[in-house]
């Protein structure tokens, strides 16, 4: 076996592919990421999902549903504007334009209360439940309160990291 058996030959190569209109790529239309914007994107996502980690296992939170009373809720997510939440199908779906009590517990006993009202709700089939989106109420007592929770959420869940066990000891 010759060892040029598997070389191709340019000259032959650009012989039999002249007249191939597609033998060069014409790349002047062509788009270009930035890999800066992806790596960006890519730890946005992660913090999102880190805090919103976070507000499912560290945050609980319930709320008063009309014939149901106090009824415990997933909460999605929170910033200045509002917070979003999930409540189990058996209980229905509030209303929008709905003023609802929020409690926002810290621990098992410990909340704060807010007001909102509920600006959106949509029922999610795959999931069984109703998602809703609500406003904060202006010019409540804990307004001040809110507004330092979230941003301290918002500080914390910058530099949240998750604990994979990598670092264990054993004895």
């Amino acid at each position: 076996m010759s060892t040029t058996d598997n070389v191709i030959q340019i000259k032959d190569f650009l012989k039999e592919n002249k007249n191939e209109k597609n033998a060069t790529v014409n790349l002047t239309n062509a788009e270009v990421e930035s890999i800066s914007e992806i790596r960006e994107e890519m730890i946005s996502e992660e913090r999102r999902i880190v805090k919103r980690t976070l507000l499912t296992e560290f945050v609980g939170a319930s709320v008063v549903i009309p014939g149901s009373g106090l009824v415990k809720v997933s909460l999605n997510d929170i910033s200045r504007g509002g917070l979003a939440f999930d409540v189990m199908e058996v209980y229905g779906k509030l209303k929008e334009g709905d003023n609802v009590a929020v409690r926002v517990y810290l621990n098992h006993t410990t909340y704060f209360p807010l007001s909102v009202t509920i600006t959106n709700a949509r029922f999610v089939s795959e999931e069984g439940l109703y998602r809703h989106g609500a406003q904060f109420l202006k010019g409540t007592v804990n307004e001040e309160a809110v507004h330092h929770f979230i941003k301290f959420m918002e500080t914390v869940s910058t530099s949240l990291r998750a604990d994979l066990g990598d670092i264990m000891l054993t004895k």
